[in-house]
């Protein structure tokens, strides 16, 4: 199978959601799930649309409770289009499965194209065989079209054909199965009508965040037809009928224009939409610039090993990026949805998965990264908002945000094991602004953008490290500030056992992460020109007696030890260990840990296990001189072998119950076991193709592990990292892979050629450049030129171990 292609064959009922989501279009602006067109939301299938930061919230009565929740909406469904022969039921996959009419089926994505190809051939009762041809694309050149061709051929027979193409606006939210108790109503009809002789439109708005959503589709058969148009509440569609001839092939071209109220430059989405679609070429012609749109975005996003499997994944992790996150989310306001633009699981919320998607866009799309910052840097008045209503200063961003930056986090959720509704205290997970602070430094590092720093990531730096400043309680006895009530990353441990108040102290993750934060904002004071520092802390009003407990908590933050490693939490070392080896003989996989123990009626908070890597993601964030210097600093000794002596203590006491956890332990092994840290990497490869959570990617991609490979190969296998205006390198390549090739964007600098084998690396910058760049890897230190390019030899794919 081609490196560029992702082909299913057949017609499984229990994989079609899973090809519903890998086969997902999209551009940034909006995109839609894989299903076939004919589809409904039936169990099996789920034709979903999202629109990149279209949320609405509605109230649910769960459990003797109402809650509130807010959701990515699931726009109206522009793909309906299917056929009849004759008098005959209109076409259905699982009706002719269930027939045995279906001859044949198979469904290709072409990842270097944006192109999903579906062949079917069918028969009827009466013998008579069609074959089906259907191309579909939703545009990168203009994000607000897609476009479907059908072409029907007549084996054995000619007769009366009909062909119905609709947009249904009568859709929900009820692609998640543990959500469907709660209110999925999001949408209210506005109108629907037919435009001119080939077109028809519908309207439609979300019920409390009224966001107007408009649709038109234009529909053409290159055949005389027959056409009638009928309608009614939040559905619209035409019928068209042909006189088909034996071998005789009959084309069917839609396009659709998809517009909101969020749009610039419209004076009403539906009249938007009638215009751009009067407007669109033939299939062809979108599909020649939608092709050309594709090839300009995989030539800044070169990123080649050699060999194919992997390669093939990681084109396709990168193609799903690219159509959640693209060159047209830079004029939009939108965050990074855990789950992409791909499905409705965790409700289409952005958490902290930017940490692990940044990294590979800023070294090719800075603009959408800093894009992506932006829409962080907006929500800053409710996350000031957040910290004093909990009494601080400074911004406390939540864990899930959405709309507006409010705490989306659900306070109730379904344990499905069980049954039970259970309590949820994940907003606790006050780490995530650590994050976002961590992404605005390491954004400046790699691109220099001063004045990004200067007026809006000073500003969320600042904010963010006097939160955990004033979050931090002192401890008079021993000196030492401690962060009390929080969750780090592992969400299995939610407080202590016996303790009615949630939260746990002096989470390690958290409290060494903030010091890192709290001196980055030191920094920030000391880089920013002094009028634009005093402008800055006269707006902020950061008084010099907040600054100096600043420099006084990043010195003085407890980080908790046992038995020679870091310890997760205060008391983490008195908890239980659990029988591992027990759990996976009665449950094979525990990957859910958290709800076969509840199920039990027992809880995760009483032992030494963790969902995912919580202390540990400190090594995937911090170099080795990175988290040295702040131990260093806070008065501890870390050691020569800190770092592996804790990897070892708490690879075995993780369950892997997130896909996030393989990408960061394949970083981690990297240093110590290569064999073991490949077959991490190769677990996070396969982990949406083969669905390896077991359900989840129907419900959506796990678009932070899919970016996570993609940093991986250029930061832990090429070895590079961005360090102030030197370019470093560090290379360690797997037994796996005998060579990385990536092309590079760094600090204004737009040709960079990587290449990295097992006995060299080599380093070249375009003709054209403006000004030389500076390389490190090792001891060597050198400058090349436009035109120019630096060689080095390597030792098996590597220079000596490090922590890069």
């Amino acid at each position: 199978m081609s490196r560029w292609l992702l082909a299913y064959d057949g017609y499984d009922p229990d994989w079609e959601g899973v090809r519903e989501t890998l086969c997902t279009l999209g551009n940034g602006y909006f995109a839609t799930r894989g299903a076939q067109p004919e589809a409904t939301a039936d169990g099996v299938h789920y034709p979903g649309t999202y629109i990149a930061g279209c949320y609405d919230r509605l109230a649910s009565r769960v459990a003797g409770h109402t809650v509130v929740n807010e959701d990515l909406v699931n726009a109206p469904n522009w793909l309906p289009l299917t056929v009849r022969i004759e008098d005959g039921p209109w076409l259905r996959l699982a009706a002719l499965a269930s027939d045995g009419a279906l001859l044949s089926h198979r469904q290709e994505l072409d990842l270097r194209r944006g192109v999903l190809t579906r062949l079917l051939r069918f028969a009827d009762a009466a013998g008579r065989v069609t074959r089906m041809t259907q191309r579909r694309i939703v545009s990168m050149d203009d994000p607000h079209l897609a476009a479907l061709e059908t072409t029907l051929v007549p084996e054995n027979w000619s007769g009366r054909m009909e062909i119905r193409s609709a947009i249904d606006g009568r859709v929900t939210n009820c692609g998640v199965a543990r959500y469907r108790l709660l209110n999925g109503s999001h949408l209210v009809p506005d109108g629907e009508g037919a435009h001119g002789h080939e077109a028809v439109w519908l309207s439609c708005r979300t019920a409390t965040s009224r966001i107007g959503i408009a649709v038109a589709a234009r529909t053409r058969v290159d055949a005389a037809a027959e056409r009638r148009t009928h309608d009614e509440r939040g559905w619209i569609g035409q019928d068209l009928t042909v006189q088909a001839q034996e071998s005789v092939p009959v084309t069917v071209e839609k396009v659709v224009a998809l517009f909101t109220t969020r749009d610039r430059a419209i004076e009403e989405p539906a009249e938007a939409a009638r215009r751009r679609v009067d407007r669109a070429g033939t299939f062809d012609e979108l599909l020649e610039r939608h092709v050309g749109a594709w090839d300009r975005l995989w030539h800044r996003c070169q990123l080649d090993v050699d060999r194919e499997d992997v390669q093939r994944a990681l084109n396709l992790h990168t193609f799903h990026l690219l159509q959640t996150v693209s060159v047209h989310t830079v004029d939009l306001d939108v965050g990074v949805p855990a789950r992409g633009l791909h499905g409705e699981a965790y409700r289409g919320h952005v958490f902290w998965d930017e940490l692990f998607v940044l990294p590979f866009l800023t070294l090719r799309f800075p603009e959408v990264a800093r894009a992506l910052l932006l829409y962080r840097w907006r929500r800053l008045p409710e996350a000031r908002r957040a910290a004093r209503r909990e009494g601080h200063r400074g911004a406390m961003y939540p864990w899930q945000s959405g709309a507006d930056g409010r705490e989306e986090t659900q306070r109730l959720h379904l344990n499905p094991r069980s049954g039970r509704w259970l309590p949820d205290h994940s907003h606790l997970q006050r780490h995530v602004g650590l994050a976002i602070a961590y992404n605005v430094w390491r954004f400046y590092e790699a691109t220099g953008d001063a004045e990004f720093l200067a007026e809006y990531g000073a500003e969320m730096l600042l904010e963010i490290a006097r939160f955990f400043a004033d979050l931090a309680v002192h401890d008079s006895e021993g000196d030492r500030y401690e962060i009390r009530g929080v969750m780090g990353p592992d969400e299995y441990h939610d407080g202590y056992p016996g303790r009615d108040e949630p939260g746990l102290d002096n989470n390690v993750y958290t409290n060494v992460l903030a010091v890192w934060v709290l001196c980055r904002a030191l920094d920030v004071l000391a880089l920013l020109p002094a009028d634009s520092r005093e402008g800055l802390r006269e707006r902020l009003g950061l008084t010099g007696e907040e600054i100096t407990r600043m420099r006084d908590v990043s010195r003085k933050m407890r980080v908790v030890f046992h038995d020679g490693v870091l310890s997760q939490f205060e008391g983490y070392a008195d908890l239980e260990e659990l029988d591992w080896d027990g759990y996976r003989r009665r449950y094979g996989d525990i990957r859910r840990l958290d709800r076969i123990l509840e199920a039990e009626g027992d809880t995760p908070n009483r032992y030494r296990a963790s969902k995912q890597p919580d202390v540990l993601m400190l090594f995937y964030l911090l170099s080795r001189q990175e988290l040295d210097s702040v131990l260093t600093r806070l008065g501890y000794t870390p050691g020569p072998d800190l770092i592996e002596r804790t990897i070892a203590y708490y690879l075995p006491r993780t369950s892997h119950g997130s896909t996030l956890s393989a990408v960061v332990h394949a970083w981690l092994m990297a240093r110590v076991d290569g064999e073991e840290a490949w077959e991490f990497f190769l677990e996070s490869l396969r982990s949406d193709i083969e669905d390896r959570q077991r359900g989840t990617t129907a419900e959506g991609i796990h678009l932070g592990a899919m970016a996570g490979t993609l940093n991986l190969v250029q930061r832990c296998y090429a070895g590079i990292s961005t360090q102030g205006p030197v370019l470093h390198f560090d290379p360690r390549l797997p037994t796996g892979i005998g060579h990385v090739r990536l092309g590079l964007r760094y600090r204004g600098h737009w040709g960079i050629d990587v290449t990295c084998s097992r006995d060299r690396l080599r380093v070249a910058l375009r003709h054209g450049v403006a000004s030389p760049i500076e390389v490190a890897c090792g001891p060597d230190r050198v400058t090349i030129e436009p035109g120019g390019s630096w060689e080095t030899p390597l030792a098996d794919g590597r220079l000596p171990a490090r922590h890069a």
